[in-house]
């Protein structure tokens, strides 16, 4: 028994223009045709049509299921394995980003409601780009660090939030003006800025070893995004994230060289991959 075109696209649940794309790239040719020179489609197409679909469902590219089609033997199962392992990592990454959203839900639900006004009173220029904060939420999102980050910030009070923004305002006009009279970056007025900067997210966020404080300072040097969260881009200046970083590293080296300083306090058995949120 042959089906014309509209037959097979709604008996498939798919366009005619489909079943046209699919005859074009060579993966679906009616069988037959009629007196008028209409597609004809046969059982076997159907099988094949369905076979298309399954592929698809599962999201191979239209070449990938071409080339099954070439030699359905040789590498079928390769094909479906290498698939399988890819949905399982994008399960796994919507997963994390489900958890990130279920925290930033909390963090909405802490009462803490600023108004336009208050936010840039608050936070003045500081912003937060929405790229960069997904991707670093979804990067350690099985970090103890930044899952102890993510709580105290949702229990902060709005007070809380002035009082951690002084702070940050106040190293920041510091760190400008060590900057602006030529201060060695590893010279004792810039380590001892980069030693505030670590206590700082110690008392504010999660405790945050020397160790941990050289990976957020990398970042600073290597994303403008992850900089913008500490300095605002209207008080950069060239060269400054990389001075920042420096003090920070030589700071680590000095403070690494004290008994008992390489590790968060109290934590003794956290590994070094668990850095810290800033």
């Amino acid at each position: 028994m042959s089906y014309s075109v509209g037959q097979v696209a709604a008996f498939a649940g798919v366009t005619v223009r489909t079943l046209h794309h699919y005859d074009k790239a060579g993966l679906l040719s009616p069988s037959g045709r009629s007196r008028a020179g209409y597609r004809l489609y046969g059982e076997a197409d159907l099988v094949r049509l369905q076979q298309i679909l399954f592929y698809r469902e599962l999201g191979f590219p239209l070449d990938e299921i071409a080339a099954i089609f070439q030699d359905p033997r040789a590498g079928v199962l390769d094909h479906l394995r290498a698939r399988q392992e890819q949905l399982e990592a994008e399960i796994a990454r919507l997963r994390r980003l489900s958890e990130v959203a279920r925290q930033a839900i909390e963090v909405e639900r802490t009462g803490v409601e600023l108004t336009p006004q208050e936010r840039f009173e608050v936070f003045g220029e500081i912003t937060a780009d929405l790229s960069y904060a997904t991707e670093a939420a979804l990067k350690w999102a099985d970090s103890p660090g930044q899952r102890e980050s993510m709580a105290r910030a949702a229990a902060h009070t709005k007070e809380d939030w002035r009082r951690l923004m002084g702070e940050a305002t106040a190293w920041r006009a510091e760190l400008l003006a060590a900057f602006d009279d030529g201060e060695p970056s590893d010279g004792e007025r810039a380590m001892d800025l980069a030693e505030e900067h670590r206590l700082h997210i110690s008392r504010w966020f999660t405790a945050c070893p020397p160790a941990m404080h050289r990976r957020i300072a990398d970042d600073f040097a290597a994303d403008p995004r992850a900089f913008a969260l500490v300095v605002p881009p209207s008080q950069q200046r060239p060269g400054l994230a990389a001075y920042l970083r420096k003090a920070v590293h030589a700071n680590a080296a000095r403070r690494t060289d004290e008994p008992g300083e390489n590790r968060c306090p109290g934590r003794t058995d956290e590994p070094e991959e668990n850095r810290c949120a800033y």
